[in-house]
Parts: structure tokens; sequence; C-alpha cells
């Protein structure tokens, strides 16, 4: 596997890519401008942030990171936060901070992931300013614009980070490229929606919540293949409910064509699991869905944290 690297994919916008996408290796950015950096996510374990934050001081010259961007609640973009400045103003939608301070996996990591993540980070440090919709940023001159889609998604609290002068979007985990998609603290039909919300951007450069850059050539192919993928969850959460299966039971029966050799392949369940509480408007047992994803994946998952 490839170390994690900083890429500067416009002047003065960086991409922090973590390779190979899979459970907890995120993605990550920076904008900077003058004296100043808006970062975007952190990562998951004190070593990796550290790698992201060393990273980004070094090709910023030591500018200060004023503000630090959360595109959703999960760990792997999140718990580094803890390592920011003092002085740095974290910001995220309204959903996410709150799921955020609900958070139980950092201080008591269920026995999901092997090897278990080691974080090095004892403390969640949540958003102290937040929006609904949208928010406008600046590192320096260089405008960021967070928006909301309107709608739980990938999680209840998405936002993306629009540079608009250089064209560079970060989608966060609405967008998972050449890695497994995952929605089950979301919506599968929301994510299904958000895809054409994303392609309403003129972006020239996509960095992905995980999994390789792209260049606005090849977003719409990218867009295409998750709208694939969550119709294939959907009609197979039909058929499954038709026949009195569960999730698991789905799950099993499935033939995952193109997405089989995609990591992370086992999200399948835990997107059904989201498919089937959305079918028959009911609440989704997260520990059950997880106990199928490890039942599926014949034990525990695989991290290579």
């Amino acid at each position: 596997m490839s170390e994690p690297a900083l890429h500067e994919v416009a002047t003065g916008v960086y991409a922090w890519v973590q390779p190979d996408g899979s459970w907890w290796l995120n993605n990550a950015g920076a904008v900077h401008s003058g004296s100043s950096v808006v970062l975007v996510d952190t990562c998951a374990t004190r070593r990796r942030t550290t790698l992201l934050l060393d990273a980004v001081a070094a090709a910023t010259n030591g500018a200060s990171i004023d503000l630090a961007v959360n595109t959703h609640l999960h760990g792997d973009h999140t718990y580094g936060n803890a390592l920011l400045p003092a002085s740095t103003v974290i910001v995220s939608q309204t959903h996410t901070r709150n799921g955020l301070l609900a958070d139980f996996i950092l201080k008591n990591t269920p026995p999901v992931w092997s090897p278990s993540p080691d974080w090095g980070i004892s403390e969640i440090r949540a958003a102290t300013v937040t929006f609904d919709s949208s928010l406008t940023l600046h590192a320096g001159e260089v405008e960021v614009s967070l928006e909301h889609p309107g709608y739980s998604a990938h999680t209840p609290g998405d936002a993306i980070a629009w540079v608009p002068s250089a064209k560079v979007l970060f989608t966060g985990d609405l967008i998972f490229n050449q890695v497994t998609p995952l929605v089950f603290m979301g919506s599968v039909s929301g994510a299904l929606r958000s895809l054409e919300w994303l392609r309403n951007f003129p972006a020239s450069y996509i960095v992905p919540g995980h999994g390789p850059l792209l260049e606005g050539p090849d977003f719409g192919e990218v867009l295409d293949t998750h709208a694939r993928y969550y119709k294939m969850v959907q009609a197979t959460a039909a058929s499954g409910l038709d026949r009195g299966w569960t999730p698991l039971d789905a799950a099993k029966d499935l033939d995952l064509g193109e997405f089989a050799t995609l990591p992370d392949a086992e999200r399948v369940v835990l997107n059904l699991h989201r498919a089937y509480a959305e079918a028959t408007n009911t609440e989704m047992n997260l520990l059950a869905a997880i106990s199928d994803a490890v039942t599926y994946n014949g034990g525990p998952l695989h991290c290579a944290l």
C-alpha cells in the first residue's frame, strides 16, 4: 500500500490522499492563501493526523490553520480535530456536531476491525461553529463555500467544500472512488439523490472522501457508478423484503458483479440494513447491522490503519 501524500491540485489548494481508501483511510485537504489555511477534515489517528498537519505546514510555510471543516461526523474525518491548535475554529453542519458529540467508537471501540485501530487520541473535539444549509469561509482572499445537500445522504450532516476560484470540489464521503460506498448512517435514497446535486458543480478537480483523486471529465462516470450501486442496493432490499429475508440473507444471495472486487465489499450488508429501514419506515439497529457485516465477512473487517 502506498504512503499518504499531499497533492497540490490547484494553486494553494491541496488534497491529502491516503491509499487505499478502505476502512478509516480517508482523504482530507487544505486551502491556503496569504498567512491563512482552511483545513478540510482531519484523520482517524494521532499518527496519521500528525502526518497530515506536518505536510500542510511544510507546504504552506507554517501558515496558521485558522479554520477547519468537518465534512461529516465519522471518526476518520474528525478524531484528529483534537490535535489542532486551540486557536483553530472548527466548523461543521449542525447534525455533524451533534452526531460527533454522541460518538461512542473512540472510547469504546467494538471488536469489529482487525487489527483494532490504535487511535492515540482520547477526546472528541466537535465544531464550535455550525451551519444548516451553507456557509462561506475564507483562506485569505480565497473563498471556500460549504454546502449541505438539504437531506440525509452519507450521513444527516454531509457538507461539501467548494473552492470556486480553483474549481476544486471536496465531496467528503458523498463520493468513494474505487471503494465501496457506505450509507448505513444516512440514506440510500438521499445518497442517490445527492449524485445529481454534485453534478451541478463545474469542478475541474474532485477530492473524494476515499480513494484516488478525480479530474472533471471523469467525474460523471464515477457518479454513474455510484448510482448503479445504490440502485442495486435498493432493488436487493425490495426483493429481500418480498421474500421475507433479512438484510444478511439478501446480501448472501446477491451477486455484487462489478462491485465485487472493491475494497470493503461487506458494506453491502450495512447499506442493505439502511435500505430495509427506509423501505419499512423503521429504525435501523446499528449494532445488528455491524454484527451482520462481520458475519458476512467471515470475521472482523480488514483495517489497514
